[in-house]
Protein backbone atom coordinates (compact mmCIF):
# COMPACT_ATOMS: atom_id res chain seq x y z
CA UNK A 1 0.00 0.00 0.00
CA UNK A 2 1.57 3.29 -1.08
CA UNK A 3 0.98 5.89 1.85
CA UNK A 4 2.07 8.69 0.54
CA UNK A 5 -0.46 8.27 -3.08
CA UNK A 6 -3.02 8.14 -0.23
CA UNK A 7 -1.54 11.49 1.36
CA UNK A 8 -1.75 13.76 -1.81
CA UNK A 9 -5.23 12.78 -2.62
CA UNK A 10 -6.52 13.00 0.79
CA UNK A 11 -4.78 16.67 1.12
CA UNK A 12 -6.68 17.68 -2.13
CA UNK A 13 -10.02 17.47 0.59
CA UNK A 14 -8.72 20.30 2.18
CA UNK A 15 -9.75 22.56 -0.65
CA UNK A 16 -13.22 20.46 -0.90
CA UNK A 17 -15.89 23.73 -1.94
CA UNK A 18 -17.36 23.17 1.95
CA UNK A 19 -13.53 22.90 3.46
CA UNK A 20 -12.27 26.06 2.07
CA UNK A 21 -14.03 28.46 4.39
CA UNK A 22 -12.72 26.51 7.20
CA UNK A 23 -9.57 26.58 5.62
CA UNK A 24 -9.90 30.02 5.56
CA UNK A 25 -10.52 30.83 9.17
CA UNK A 26 -7.40 29.51 9.90
CA UNK A 27 -5.55 31.60 7.77
CA UNK A 28 -7.36 34.47 9.67
CA UNK A 29 -5.39 32.81 13.04
CA UNK A 30 -2.23 32.94 11.63
CA UNK A 31 -0.81 36.09 11.95
CA UNK A 32 -1.76 35.81 15.54
CA UNK A 33 1.21 34.31 17.50
CA UNK A 34 1.27 33.43 20.93
CA UNK A 35 4.07 33.87 23.06
CA UNK A 36 5.84 30.47 23.82
CA UNK A 37 6.07 31.78 27.55
CA UNK A 38 2.54 31.61 27.09
CA UNK A 39 0.85 29.46 30.00
CA UNK A 40 -0.31 26.37 28.57
CA UNK A 41 -2.61 24.04 30.91
CA UNK A 42 -3.39 20.79 30.04
CA UNK A 43 -6.28 20.37 32.12
CA UNK A 44 -10.00 19.19 31.57
CA UNK A 45 -10.03 22.82 29.81
CA UNK A 46 -7.13 22.74 27.49
CA UNK A 47 -5.59 26.34 28.17
CA UNK A 48 -3.50 28.49 26.18
CA UNK A 49 -2.45 31.32 27.66
CA UNK A 50 -5.14 34.04 29.89
CA UNK A 51 -6.88 37.04 29.27
CA UNK A 52 -3.91 39.63 29.56
CA UNK A 53 -2.08 37.58 26.59
CA UNK A 54 -3.64 38.95 23.56
CA UNK A 55 -5.91 42.22 22.24
CA UNK A 56 -9.09 42.11 22.42
CA UNK A 57 -9.21 42.21 18.82
CA UNK A 58 -6.79 38.90 18.61
CA UNK A 59 -9.26 36.87 20.78
CA UNK A 60 -12.51 38.27 18.90
CA UNK A 61 -10.62 37.01 15.84
CA UNK A 62 -10.21 33.76 17.23
CA UNK A 63 -13.75 33.31 18.63
CA UNK A 64 -15.16 34.28 15.02
CA UNK A 65 -12.53 32.07 13.20
CA UNK A 66 -13.82 29.33 15.93
CA UNK A 67 -17.46 29.32 15.14
CA UNK A 68 -16.91 28.91 11.17
CA UNK A 69 -15.34 25.36 12.59
CA UNK A 70 -18.51 24.52 14.43
CA UNK A 71 -19.15 21.64 15.27
CA UNK A 72 -16.73 21.11 17.86
CA UNK A 73 -17.20 17.89 19.33
CA UNK A 74 -14.03 17.31 21.54
CA UNK A 75 -12.61 19.38 24.24
CA UNK A 76 -13.20 21.77 25.92
CA UNK A 77 -10.63 24.57 25.15
CA UNK A 78 -9.90 28.01 26.68
CA UNK A 79 -8.06 30.46 24.20
CA UNK A 80 -7.00 33.64 26.34
CA UNK A 81 -9.89 33.32 27.72
CA UNK A 82 -12.29 32.80 25.36
CA UNK A 83 -13.91 29.90 26.15
CA UNK A 84 -14.55 26.97 23.49
CA UNK A 85 -17.22 24.61 25.48
CA UNK A 86 -17.20 21.82 23.34
CA UNK A 87 -20.40 18.55 22.68
CA UNK A 88 -18.20 16.22 24.78
CA UNK A 89 -16.94 16.85 27.94
CA UNK A 90 -13.72 14.83 26.68
CA UNK A 91 -12.11 15.20 29.81
CA UNK A 92 -14.06 13.19 31.30
CA UNK A 93 -13.44 10.11 29.67
CA UNK A 94 -9.48 11.09 29.72
CA UNK A 95 -9.51 11.41 33.43
CA UNK A 96 -11.32 8.02 33.75
CA UNK A 97 -8.20 6.24 31.53
CA UNK A 98 -5.30 8.37 32.70
CA UNK A 99 -4.43 5.86 35.41
CA UNK A 100 -4.36 3.17 33.10
CA UNK A 101 -1.22 4.13 30.66
CA UNK A 102 1.98 5.59 30.61
CA UNK A 103 3.48 6.82 27.34
CA UNK A 104 6.89 8.29 28.86
CA UNK A 105 9.02 7.76 25.61
CA UNK A 106 6.64 5.87 23.70
CA UNK A 107 5.89 5.54 20.04
CA UNK A 108 1.90 6.59 20.31
CA UNK A 109 -1.03 6.60 18.06
CA UNK A 110 -4.55 7.81 18.71
CA UNK A 111 -7.29 6.15 15.73
CA UNK A 112 -9.65 8.46 15.20
CA UNK A 113 -8.63 11.22 17.28
CA UNK A 114 -10.54 13.89 16.04
CA UNK A 115 -9.31 17.27 16.56
CA UNK A 116 -6.57 15.90 18.87
CA UNK A 117 -7.91 16.71 22.44
CA UNK A 118 -6.79 13.26 23.85
CA UNK A 119 -3.15 13.86 22.20
CA UNK A 120 -2.59 17.23 23.48
CA UNK A 121 -3.94 16.01 26.67
CA UNK A 122 -1.22 13.13 26.80
CA UNK A 123 1.96 15.19 26.32
CA UNK A 124 2.03 15.74 29.67
CA UNK A 125 3.25 12.15 29.49
CA UNK A 126 6.10 13.50 27.16
CA UNK A 127 5.61 10.47 24.65
CA UNK A 128 8.73 10.20 22.48
CA UNK A 129 6.32 10.53 19.16
CA UNK A 130 2.41 11.26 19.30
CA UNK A 131 0.58 10.42 15.50
CA UNK A 132 -2.80 11.32 15.30
CA UNK A 133 -5.54 9.04 12.44
CA UNK A 134 -8.36 10.43 11.10
CA UNK A 135 -9.65 10.75 7.65
CA UNK A 136 -11.56 14.03 8.28
CA UNK A 137 -11.02 17.55 6.44
CA UNK A 138 -12.87 19.08 9.41
CA UNK A 139 -11.47 17.76 12.69
CA UNK A 140 -7.66 18.21 10.37
CA UNK A 141 -8.71 21.78 10.33
CA UNK A 142 -9.97 22.14 13.57
CA UNK A 143 -6.25 20.32 14.88
CA UNK A 144 -4.57 22.84 12.62
CA UNK A 145 -6.17 25.65 14.55
CA UNK A 146 -5.25 24.25 17.71
CA UNK A 147 -2.07 23.39 17.05
CA UNK A 148 -1.30 26.76 15.61
CA UNK A 149 -1.35 27.82 19.13
CA UNK A 150 0.05 24.64 21.00
CA UNK A 151 3.13 24.97 18.64
CA UNK A 152 3.52 20.70 19.06
CA UNK A 153 5.18 18.19 17.04
CA UNK A 154 2.08 15.61 17.24
CA UNK A 155 1.94 14.39 13.28
CA UNK A 156 -1.75 14.38 11.94
CA UNK A 157 -2.20 11.89 9.33
CA UNK A 158 -5.30 11.92 6.92
CA UNK A 159 -5.40 8.11 7.32
CA UNK A 160 -7.90 5.87 8.74
CA UNK A 161 -7.45 2.06 10.64
CA UNK A 162 -6.83 0.12 7.09
CA UNK A 163 -3.21 2.29 7.03
CA UNK A 164 -2.13 1.38 10.54
CA UNK A 165 -0.46 -1.88 10.02
CA UNK A 166 1.37 -0.08 6.65
CA UNK A 167 2.41 3.20 8.44
CA UNK A 168 6.20 3.84 8.34
CA UNK A 169 6.25 3.33 12.36
CA UNK A 170 5.58 0.81 14.61
CA UNK A 171 3.72 1.85 18.04
CA UNK A 172 4.07 1.03 21.68
CA UNK A 173 0.82 2.13 22.73
CA UNK A 174 -2.40 2.93 20.35
CA UNK A 175 -5.74 4.36 21.49
CA UNK A 176 -8.73 3.92 19.31
CA UNK A 177 -11.85 5.40 20.88
CA UNK A 178 -15.15 6.15 19.64
CA UNK A 179 -14.35 3.80 16.09
CA UNK A 180 -14.81 0.27 16.16
CA UNK A 181 -18.91 0.32 16.32
CA UNK A 182 -18.43 2.00 12.66
CA UNK A 183 -16.33 -0.78 11.40
CA UNK A 184 -17.94 -3.24 8.97
CA UNK A 185 -15.56 -6.15 10.43
CA UNK A 186 -14.37 -5.28 14.17
CA UNK A 187 -11.88 -8.07 14.20
CA UNK A 188 -9.88 -7.15 11.46
CA UNK A 189 -10.21 -3.69 12.36
CA UNK A 190 -8.06 -4.97 15.70
CA UNK A 191 -5.74 -6.82 13.78
CA UNK A 192 -4.80 -4.09 12.08
CA UNK A 193 -4.22 -2.93 15.66
CA UNK A 194 -2.06 -5.62 16.71
CA UNK A 195 0.22 -5.52 13.84
CA UNK A 196 0.74 -2.03 14.04
CA UNK A 197 1.94 -2.50 17.45
CA UNK A 198 5.50 -3.42 18.62
CA UNK A 199 6.00 -6.98 21.00
CA UNK A 200 4.51 -5.72 24.24
CA UNK A 201 2.48 -3.28 22.99
CA UNK A 202 -0.59 -2.01 24.55
CA UNK A 203 -4.09 -0.58 23.59
CA UNK A 204 -7.14 1.22 24.91
CA UNK A 205 -9.93 0.62 23.11
CA UNK A 206 -14.00 0.70 23.83
CA UNK A 207 -17.36 0.09 22.27
CA UNK A 208 -20.39 1.35 22.75
CA UNK A 209 -22.00 -2.40 25.01
CA UNK A 210 -25.19 -3.95 25.74
CA UNK A 211 -26.06 -6.35 28.67
CA UNK A 212 -25.55 -9.93 29.23
CA UNK A 213 -23.04 -12.79 29.91
CA UNK A 214 -23.51 -13.90 26.39
CA UNK A 215 -21.32 -13.56 23.72
CA UNK A 216 -23.64 -11.59 21.37
CA UNK A 217 -24.24 -8.75 20.16
CA UNK A 218 -26.75 -5.69 19.11
CA UNK A 219 -27.06 -5.36 14.79
CA UNK A 220 -29.14 -2.15 14.63
CA UNK A 221 -31.23 -1.97 11.34
CA UNK A 222 -30.98 1.37 10.29
CA UNK A 223 -29.83 3.90 13.03
CA UNK A 224 -28.39 3.59 16.34
CA UNK A 225 -29.45 6.97 18.70
CA UNK A 226 -29.57 8.55 15.29
CA UNK A 227 -25.82 7.93 14.41
CA UNK A 228 -25.47 6.37 10.86
CA UNK A 229 -22.66 3.11 10.15
CA UNK A 230 -23.39 1.97 13.49
CA UNK A 231 -22.53 -2.02 12.69
CA UNK A 232 -22.20 -4.09 15.70
CA UNK A 233 -22.58 -3.71 19.33
CA UNK A 234 -21.23 -5.87 21.43
CA UNK A 235 -22.31 -7.34 25.20
CA UNK A 236 -18.41 -6.89 27.21
CA UNK A 237 -17.47 -10.69 26.94
CA UNK A 238 -18.46 -10.87 23.05
CA UNK A 239 -16.24 -7.56 22.73
CA UNK A 240 -13.13 -9.78 24.57
CA UNK A 241 -13.94 -12.49 22.63
CA UNK A 242 -12.98 -10.10 19.19
CA UNK A 243 -9.59 -9.10 21.19
CA UNK A 244 -8.73 -12.71 21.86
CA UNK A 245 -9.23 -13.43 17.87
CA UNK A 246 -7.26 -10.78 16.74
CA UNK A 247 -4.28 -11.64 18.93
CA UNK A 248 -4.21 -9.49 21.69
CA UNK A 249 -3.87 -10.90 25.60
CA UNK A 250 -4.33 -10.08 29.05
CA UNK A 251 -7.80 -8.26 28.14
CA UNK A 252 -8.93 -6.17 31.33
CA UNK A 253 -12.57 -4.10 31.49
CA UNK A 254 -10.93 -0.47 32.50
CA UNK A 255 -14.77 0.65 33.03
CA UNK A 256 -18.48 0.37 31.92
CA UNK A 257 -20.10 3.84 31.79
CA UNK A 258 -23.48 5.36 30.66
CA UNK A 259 -23.22 8.65 28.68
CA UNK A 260 -25.62 11.21 30.06
CA UNK A 261 -25.88 15.03 29.63
CA UNK A 262 -22.80 15.91 31.62
CA UNK A 263 -20.64 14.19 28.78
CA UNK A 264 -22.40 15.10 25.83
CA UNK A 265 -25.02 17.95 25.63
CA UNK A 266 -25.95 20.85 22.91
CA UNK A 267 -23.70 24.33 23.66
CA UNK A 268 -22.74 27.14 21.55
CA UNK A 269 -20.26 25.13 19.85
CA UNK A 270 -22.00 22.35 18.23
CA UNK A 271 -25.52 21.50 16.42
CA UNK A 272 -28.50 22.13 17.52
CA UNK A 273 -29.36 18.37 18.69
CA UNK A 274 -26.94 15.72 20.95
CA UNK A 275 -27.58 12.97 23.47
CA UNK A 276 -31.05 14.36 24.62
CA UNK A 277 -32.46 14.11 21.04
CA UNK A 278 -31.23 10.89 20.35
CA UNK A 279 -32.98 8.95 23.59
CA UNK A 280 -36.52 8.31 24.13
CA UNK A 281 -38.45 11.61 25.74
CA UNK A 282 -40.53 8.99 27.89
CA UNK A 283 -37.72 6.95 28.59
CA UNK A 284 -34.21 7.61 28.96
CA UNK A 285 -32.78 3.85 29.06
CA UNK A 286 -33.61 3.43 25.30
CA UNK A 287 -32.65 5.11 22.25
CA UNK A 288 -35.27 6.97 20.07
CA UNK A 289 -35.08 3.61 17.83
CA UNK A 290 -36.15 1.85 21.08
CA UNK A 291 -32.54 0.11 21.86
CA UNK A 292 -30.85 0.17 25.07
CA UNK A 293 -29.55 3.46 25.64
CA UNK A 294 -25.80 4.21 25.21
CA UNK A 295 -23.11 2.69 27.00
CA UNK A 296 -19.66 2.22 26.69
CA UNK A 297 -17.30 0.10 27.93
CA UNK A 298 -13.24 0.46 27.87
CA UNK A 299 -10.96 -2.39 26.94
CA UNK A 300 -7.19 -2.56 27.31
CA UNK A 301 -5.17 -5.20 25.92
CA UNK A 302 -1.26 -6.72 24.87
CA UNK A 303 -0.09 -7.77 22.12
CA UNK A 304 1.65 -11.52 22.60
Amino acid sequence: MNLNLIREEREKWLSWKNIKPMRDALDAVKSIDIPSEANIKLNDWLTIGDENTLSENQIDTIKESAKKLIPWRKGPFDFCGMKLDSEWQSNLKYNLLRPHFDLENKLVADVGCNNGYYMFRMLEDKPKKLVGFDPSAIFKTQFDFINHFMKSDIKYELLGVEHLEHYETKFDFIFMLGVLYHRSDPIASLKSLNRALNKGGEIIVDSFMIDGEEEVCLVPKDRYAMIPNIYFIPTVNCFKNWLNRAGFVDVEVIEITTTDYKEQRVTPWTFGMSLDDFRDKNDHSKTIEGYPAPKRVYLKAKKK
